[in-house]
């Protein structure tokens, strides 16, 4: 069998082995009793973070905003919404992270900003405002209509008409997130001086939002059809977005944000992606590696739970990583139902198995650690503006998005007011205070499970093998790195399963049992859908 990543990596980078945390802020503490959760809420909660074992927080977006998309509608690139706190309280949380050896990640917005920037503000007021060109401006056709017949990703058309000078602004998103021209350089100085306020300020690192976005082919085409059975209209799309994502100048650009971030030291630059397979995931990378760090892997959050369709993600990944590329997996984020509703809650836990067990830097969305699952928001409660806009049948983003569970006190102790989305119903069963008192909970086993991957190099740079012959429906596969030998085996089946190791080692014990097990031996039982760590003699 093939092993990938054979010797390990000398003088790894912090955020190579480092396992990302990401705080969608709005739900995660709030501080004042408002609803909302906040800076200082993130603060108080630092201590929980570190006992979990992560070491870099990925915070949502928090800059001025209308909030028309929660904050990716920015309207100041280099300031703290009130809502979250300001740029003392920022700093505060700053120092008190790094003084806990934790990592803060912010979120960067470059594709568009919000309608009530000062610098669209200006760009709308006449055509030969000094910043009309800092957006995407077209006439109409002779019949009126938008200039052609791009699609927002949100539903609708991506142009909307502005009557004070007769002419059609682009946004790929809301018509409240007017897109910036990025064909134009005092656009990129300006946003690249955003990324360096932060930067200097101390900031870590950045997650780029939408970047597939970035840049339109400049002739302006209409987008064709799309093909039945495609990618594109797997995600629901009508038409194949030919001329509006993924334009060759786009992964430029990338490399020169790269440029800003390599101005500091010790700074990680993370991308959103978006691609049909796994090779398109080589020139966010850059060639040499002058692109991201980690151009986010995807392809295992939209897969099916199944052994073989998993170990062909990954196997398909590691064979094209570049030379020197370190690889990166996620199972859930802001946008995108929770993995314990998604796969069922049976297999929640080895979903954690399988990710922080990985060769590549694993993210978690705040809440798996307790397995948190989607929340049903009724219509008239929704607030999420693509969810509102979808039928009763869909839910949008909002099921994700809710209050983060920590006691059983009203609101789950994350607000004293009314919580901006509602609270799960289960949350007096399942939260922090409930599961740390639990051995055998989730939360635990994720905190051994991290524990386990920083302390030992083979889970976080040892060589990585996959295990043939033990049975359908399993998964197995080895890491190993100075002498410590490692086998992960995760059954995806509904009927137990027994594995025969004898041809791998001559004992093995259990590490961790997502069913908390302990066995020994050379042969082993797995219930349906466990899955186990095991150290081999």
């Amino acid at each position: 069998m093939k092993t990938y990543h054979l010797h390990g990596t000398p003088n790894l980078k912090w955020w190579q082995t480092a396992v990302f945390y990401q705080i969608y802020p709005r739900s995660f503490q709030d501080s004042t009793g408002d609803g909302i959760g906040d800076l200082q809420g993130i603060i108080n909660r630092l201590d929980y973070l570190v006992d979990l074992g992560v070491n870099a927080i990925w915070i949502s977006p928090i800059f001025p905003s209308p909030m028309a998309d929660f904050g990716y509608d920015v309207a100041d690139y280099c300031d703290i919404h009130p809502m979250f706190g300001d740029l003392a309280t920022f700093d505060r949380l700053l120092a008190e992270a790094h003084a806990r050896s934790l990592k803060i990640i912010l979120d960067f917005v470059p594709n568009h900003s919000s309608n009530q920037h000062p610098w669209f503000l200006e760009s709308r007021t006449s055509r030969d405002n000094a910043k009309r060109d800092w957006y995407i401006w077209r006439d109409a056709k002779p019949d009126g209509s938008p200039p052609n017949n791009w699609i927002s990703m949100f539903g609708g058309p991506a142009w909307t008409w502005d009557a004070t000078t007769g002419q059609y602004y682009l946004h790929s998103f809301l018509p409240e997130q007017p897109d910036l021209n990025w064909r134009n350089p005092d656009v990129v100085d300006a946003m690249h001086n955003a990324l360096r306020f932060w930067l200097q300020r101390g900031v870590d690192g950045f997650r780029v939002d939408a970047i597939l976005c970035l840049i339109k082919h400049d002739s302006f085409q209409d987008n064709p059809p799309v093909e039945p059975g495609t990618y594109w209209e797997a995600w629901g799309h009508i038409l194949e977005p030919r001329y509006t994502v993924n334009q060759p100048e786009m992964f430029e650009h990338v490399r020169l944000m790269r440029r800003v971030f390599d101005e500091f030291a010790d700074r990680v630059h993370i991308g959103e992606t978006s691609t049909e397979d796994v090779t398109g995931l080589l020139p966010y990378y850059g060639r040499p590696l002058d692109g991201y760090d980690i151009p986010f892997n995807f392809k295992l959050l939209h897969a099916n739970w199944h052994a073989a369709t998993v170990r062909q993600i990954i196997e398909d990944y590691y064979d094209i990583l570049p030379a020197g590329g370190w690889p990166n997996f996620v199972f859930g984020n802001h946008d995108i139902h929770r993995f314990a509703t998604r796969y069922g809650y049976q297999n929640h836990r080895s979903v954690a198995m399988l990710l922080l067990t990985l060769w590549g830097i694993p993210t978690l969305y705040y809440g798996d650690e307790l397995g948190l699952e989607d929340v049903f928001i009724p219509l008239a409660q929704r607030v999420d503006p693509w969810g509102i806009k979808m039928p009763e049948a869909d839910f949008g983003r909002d099921p994700e998005r809710t209050p983060m569970q920590w006691d059983s006190s009203p609101n789950a102790g994350f607000t004293s007011g009314q919580p901006w989305l509602p609270v799960a119903n289960d949350y007096q069963q399942r939260n922090v205070a409930s599961q740390l008192a639990d051995a055998h909970s989730t939360l635990n086993f994720y905190k051994t499970l991290i524990q386990l991957r920083r302390s030992r190099p083979a889970l976080h740079n040892g060589a990585f093998t996959f295990v043939d012959g033990l049975g359908d429906d399993l998964l197995a596969y080895r890491r190993e790195a100075d002498g410590q030998r490692l086998l992960v085996c995760l059954n995806f089946g509904d009927q137990a399963r027994t594995i025969d190791l004898s041809h791998l080692t001559s004992r093995a014990a259990t590490l961790l049992s997502t069913h908390f097990t302990q066995q020994s031996g050379t042969t082993f039982m797995l219930q349906p859908h466990e899955s186990i760590l095991l150290q081999l003699g």
